[in-house]
C-alpha cells in the first residue's frame, strides 16, 4: 500500500541510498508502554522513542528509502506517526490489518518489497529494523534480509530462542541506526557495483 508524499528535502540529498531501510513502529519508534487507545484497541496516542523521530527525519533526508512494516491497524499507524510528524517520511506503508498476516508470515516482507517495485534480488540490500526477535528478526533472517535488533524495550525478550531469531546487529537506541546504516550502505554499495547480490 503506497502512499503519495513529498518531504521536502535539501537538494543535494536526493541521491537515493542503496541500503533499504524497513522500520518496525512499536518499541522502535513508538514508546508502546505510552499509547492512548479507543474501545476498538486503535492507538489515538503516542509518543515517540527518544531519538526515533530524529532517526527517521534524517534517514530520509539522506536519500534512504524507508519503509513501515508493522502489525497492527493502519489507523493507529496514521494517528501515531502524523501526531509525531513522521508520517510522511515512509516511501511506503505495510500493515498487517491490510495484509492479513503478521511478522514473521513472509509475506509482511514481500509486501514492502513489491510496493517499492523490487524484487528477491534486492534482499541483500534491505535492512529491517525492529524490537521483536520473534517477529522482526525471524521474518527478516528467513528471507536473507539483514536483521537489526534495537533492545530498547524490557517489554520484549532479548535473547533468542533460536538462531533462526539471532540478529545480524543489535542497537540500543534509535539513533545507533544512523551510523550503521550508513557501514551497511556503503557495504551495499560495493557489492551492487561488483554486482554480487
Amino acid at each position: 500500500m503506497t502512499k503519495p508524499h513529498e518531504p521536502v528535502f535539501p537538494a543535494d540529498a536526493m541521491h537515493r541510498k542503496t541500503l533499504i531501510v524497513f522500520l518496525d513502529c512499536g518499541d522502535t519508534l513508538i514508546n508502546e508502554g505510552t499509547e492512548i487507545k479507543d474501545e476498538n484497541e486503535v492507538v489515538l496516542q503516542a509518543e515517540l522513542i527518544p531519538g526515533a523521530g530524529e532517526t527517521v527525519r534524517t534517514l530520509a533526508e539522506s536519500g534512504y528509502t524507508l519503509a513501515l512494516v508493522a502489525d497492527g491497524q493502519a489507523q493507529s499507524f496514521k494517528n501515531i506517526l502524523t501526531e509525531n510528524g513522521i508520517y510522511d517520511y515512509f516511501d511506503t506503508m505495510i500493515y498487517s490489518e491490510t495484509i492479513k498476516v503478521s511478522k514473521p508470515d513472509r509475506r509482511m516482507f514481500k509486501a514492502a518489497v513489491g510496493a517499492l517495485d523490487l524484487t528477491e534480488a534486492d534482499y541483500g540490500r534491505i535492512v529491517m529494523v525492529g524490537n521483536n526477535l520473534s517477529r522482526d528478526v525471524k521474518g527478516a533472517n528467513a528471507l536473507g534480509i539483514t536483521s537489526v535488533f534495537l533492545a530498547w524495550t524490557p517489554r520484549y525478550p532479548h535473547t533468542p530462542n533460536d538462531d533462526s531469531e539471532r540478529p545480524d546487529y543489535v542497537i540500543h537506541e534509535p539513533l545507533e541506526l544512523l551510523e550503521l546504516a550508513e557501514r551497511l550502505n556503503a557495504e551495499a554499495e560495493k557489492r551492487y557495483a561488483a554486482n554480487i547480490f
